[in-house]
């Protein structure tokens, strides 16, 4: 689902008109109907403000279910990190970003061939 599709349903959840939304965020209400007709998509600032009316994160605005946050099955092991000194931390970092950039380097090797 895209952003004007989820914008028009937490907008109808939350019982807003277009006008209604508009002049909360500070917006003209020609705005809101052009974001929720994809036409056009809102600056960051304009974004904030739609969460914090909608009283939801931006993730939830932009991202489907599964595009953001941690899989079920690694977030033990992230929660365990906060547990980690400063030195640990810092180790486990430079180890993720190591598998990061060979999982990128691997995957847009893939794609030229």
């Amino acid at each position: 689902m895209d952003f004007s599709k989820r914008l028009i349903i937490l907008r109808k959840e939350r019982k807003f008109t277009q006008q209604q939304m508009a002049d909360i965020i500070g917006i003209h209400v020609s705005q809101i109907k052009r974001y929720e007709a994809s036409e056009t998509q809102p600056s960051l600032e304009v974004l904030r403000k739609i969460a914090l009316t909608l009283n939801v994160s931006a993730d939830l605005l932009l991202f489907n279910k599964d595009e953001r946050g941690t899989p079920d099955e690694f977030k033990m092991q992230f929660e365990a990190l906060n547990h980690f000194n400063d030195e640990e931390k810092k180790v486990a970092k430079v180890l993720l970003d190591s598998l990061i950039l060979k999982h990128t380097a691997n995957r847009l090797s893939a794609a030229a061939s």
